[in-house]
């Protein structure tokens, strides 16, 4: 039986720093890359194309999908948008065979690479439990850790990523056994990469929050550019839960390519 290919792919706005970053922690660990923008946020409303494909890019591993029709939700719902995009990324996959693995994750969240050597799901479902970090790369977010970030399965037992990034949680696992409604053949990996949320300048996280799912943070108690920058030199949450950061030192448990190029990173690594 020939080996089941892995399939790391994600919905994606604006950000290719972080696919940037993704590509060259994962491109020696997954067979593909595969990326699905829309000309439209989550809200409805038209954007420019922003992926870029850098010409280190592998051609063959790197698979880019582009949605040019309006997502014609009504009342451009932002959650029903989000999961109209999640399905067109799964349609994307189509090349696959029903034995290959597709991973799916936000575009902040990256599996660590050990994992995915000679990978073997026991499950119908996987879910990788993250560090998560907060505006820096070594900014610990000890609230939010583990994160239950990035989703496997086969293809085969795939029929909606918008599913299985909403209904396949780790609590399903504590339900009784008579709870058919909660889906319980989930693998969970400990130590499964990394949450590097908001790696972003304040302008960037505020064109965020103004666009993304979570309309309850699109204010301007919440976007504004100089209460964002404020949070971000307190080492405090955007959300204002009273949440408070933690720097740590970077060690082999980051992701190598980090540690390599710590000085190309610097202004994302506190010291």
């Amino acid at each position: 039986m020939p080996k089941s290919k892995l399939a790391d792919c994600i919905t994606f706005f604006d950000d290719n720093f972080m696919f940037d970053l993704r590509y060259n922690i994962l491109k020696d660990f997954v067979d593909y890359f595969i990326i699905c923008e829309s000309k439209y946020n989550h809200k409805g409303i038209e954007k420019k194309k922003n992926f870029i494909f850098k010409k280190n890019f592998d051609k063959n591993k790197v698979k880019y999908f582009f949605i040019e029709k309006p997502f014609k939700e009504k009342n451009n719902d932002p959650w029903k948008n989000q999961a109209k995009q999640r399905q067109f990324l799964l349609e994307c996959t189509d090349f696959l065979d029903k034995e290959d693995y597709i991973f799916f994750s936000d575009p902040d969240e990256i599996p660590d690479p050990n994992l995915l050597a000679n990978f073997d799901l026991k499950t119908k479902y996987g879910i990788f439990l993250q560090k998560c970090f907060n505006f820096k790369f070594n900014l610990f977010n000890p609230y939010e850790t583990p994160w239950e970030g990035t989703r496997v399965a086969k293809k085969k037992n795939l029929k909606s990523i918008d599913f299985m990034r909403q209904k396949i949680k780790s609590k399903n696992l504590k339900y009784k056994f008579f709870r058919f409604d909660k889906e319980k053949s989930i693998e969970l990996f400990n130590n499964g990469g990394w949450h590097f949320n908001n790696i972003l300048s304040p302008t960037e996280i505020s064109t965020k929050l103004k666009t993304f799912a979570h309309t309850e943070f699109s204010s301007d108690n919440f976007s504004k550019e100089e209460i964002i920058k404020a949070k971000i030199d307190s080492y405090s949450d955007l959300f204002e839960r009273g949440h408070k950061y933690v720097k740590v030192n970077l060690d082999n448990s980051f992701p190598y390519f980090i540690i390599k190029n710590k000085e190309k990173f610097s202004d994302w690594i506190i010291d």
